[in-house]
């Protein structure tokens, strides 16, 4: 059983018998939690590659890449089958195996001594991050901004939308990942800034 993204949605291909049929993970018992995870990959995959066959390379293509596997490891956890994994980025096909729960007897009473507490969440470092690449977008993006509003301000909008349309299927794929999710915030928070700054510079005429 394959697992592909077509046409923004996510489809399980396999032959059932007689001959090959594309299964909505929907229909199967599944968590719901799951095939809203799936179809959401799909939608993203099928926004940064819109003919489903072109590769593609660069951050967003590894996201889906790397999200794509992650959710086959739990889809063949959960059915208790290999999953051949067809990659919409690169094209290639991995198998990917179920998960083995391994149960280990507890011999100690003191249970949270045999597992290592949560790393704490790096606030200050992260949402350092987040103000360095708020402030690079904040400057890149207003800057842009301006020089086209010399030449006609519509022009700046719609180099706005370009840009955020752009951007936002690697923000979204980010937002959970620990390293990136700083990133994306700081990315997300820049292009809001930029608008309120684009919107104060199509105002101020309007009012002069």
């Amino acid at each position: 059983m394959q697992l592909h993204a077509r046409g923004g949605r996510a489809v399980l291909v396999g032959h059932d018998g007689t001959q090959m049929r594309e299964v909505d993970p929907r229909s199967l018992a599944l968590p719901a939690e799951l095939t809203a995870a799936l179809h959401e990959w799909a939608e993203v995959a099928h926004a940064l590659v819109p003919n489903d066959h072109e590769p593609v390379g660069g951050t967003a293509g590894d996201l889906v890449t790397r999200r794509g596997r992650q959710l086959a490891g739990r889809l063949a956890t959960e059915l208790g089958l290999p999953i051949d994994y067809a990659d919409p980025v690169t094209g290639e096909v991995h198998e990917i195996e179920p998960a083995v729960a391994v149960a280990a007897p507890v011999e100690s009473d003191d249970v949270e001594a045999d597992f290592p507490a949560r790393e704490p969440t790096p606030w200050a470092t992260g949402l350092t991050v987040t103000v360095v690449v708020a402030l690079m977008i904040v400057v890149a993006v207003t800057s842009l901004s301006l020089a086209l509003a010399q030449a006609s301000l519509w022009l700046a909008v719609i180099a706005n939308v370009v840009i955020i349309g752009g951007l936002s299927p690697s923000v979204w794929l980010a937002r959970d990942v620990p390293v990136w999710r700083w990133v994306a915030l700081g990315v997300a928070s820049g292009l809001g800034l930029a608008w309120i700054a684009l919107l104060l510079s199509l105002l101020g005429p309007a009012t002069s």
